[in-house]
């Protein structure tokens, strides 16, 4: 039988407590996830990508859960890591949206290639990356968002 890999793609600027809990979640329905840190060329990263890889690595430390940076069409690289479901977090309508455009698009470069999306536990539903990064980068606390800490 072949193994459930599912590719959780994203730019995790930073990777929140939101994204752990998708994770968490999905590892009862795959035997691998590897999350996938892409390269977005409309965005400016800001926490270094190899920091972010660390920490993420060190969140999910001893379970079968692996991290890469990637910069090419999120499908190909699925294919190129032997996923075969692509895995994604909803927030809210406005994720369900942009999330099943670019399902359908990954559908079609990938025969096969099926998104499962994850809707995000209520109570972590308000966190976003872009609202983390602003908070940080004003000066506020955001340890209680993150599943790591950044300070380390």
């Amino acid at each position: 039988m072949q193994k459930k890999i599912a590719f959780f793609p994203g730019s995790f600027d930073p990777f929140t407590k939101g994204h752990e809990d998708i994770v968490v979640r999905a590892l009862s329905l795959f035997d691998e996830i590897i999350i996938g840190i892409g390269h977005n060329s409309s965005k400016a990263r800001y926490f270094p990508i190899e920091k972010m890889i660390t920490w993420i690595e060190e969140t999910f430390e001893g379970k079968p859960v692996k991290v890469v940076a990637y910069n090419n069409l999120t499908a190909n690289i699925a294919v190129e890591m032997g996923a075969n479901f692509l895995l994604r977090g909803l927030r809210n309508t406005t994720d369900f949206e942009y999330e099943n455009s670019i399902a359908q698009v990954n559908r079609f470069l990938v025969d096969g290639l099926e998104t499962v999306f994850l809707i995000t536990s209520p109570h972590l539903a308000p966190i976003s990356s872009t609202i983390i990064r602003d908070l940080y980068r004003y000066g506020t606390n955001i340890d209680t968002f993150l599943p790591y800490n950044i300070n380390t």
